[in-house]
């Protein structure tokens, strides 16, 4: 849904899910704010950096966050929360475990907002808006 590429306080990237309206299944919040940010401040800016994100990074987009050196995730809403059965019992402390990713992780911020992005962002995608 949406992402926010954060270091020493200056936002270096923002990113949407844009993987209906541009046909691509990568072009997920998390990695349109990465792409953003190393194209305009370079991969060395990205690494340290945190990403504050409406939603919990699916497995691909955590992949590429250990892979871009990003040290802190602040999320809203859990896959667990919408009952997802797509991504089995995924959850991002799983991934981090099994991948030996010394992620910093803070959950639930403003989560009940992010539901509420989250539902409408499901009703806009299947309008076509």
């Amino acid at each position: 849904m949406a992402a926010l590429l954060v270091r020493d306080g200056a936002v270096l990237g923002i990113g949407q899910n844009r993987q209906n309206t541009e046909a691509d299944v990568t072009w997920h919040a998390e990695f349109d704010a990465m792409r953003t940010a190393a194209r305009k401040h370079g991969a060395e800016r990205v690494a340290g950096s945190t990403v504050y994100s409406t939603m919990e990074p699916c497995p691909m987009c955590a992949g590429a966050m250990k892979l871009a050196g990003i040290a802190r995730l602040v999320l809203g809403l859990r896959h667990a929360t919408l009952c997802r059965t797509d991504l089995g019992e995924y959850a991002i402390e799983t991934f981090c475990r099994l991948a030996g990713y010394d992620l910093a992780l803070t959950t639930g911020v403003l989560d009940a907002e992010c539901l509420a992005l989250r539902r409408r962002w499901g009703k806009d995608q299947v309008s076509g808006h």
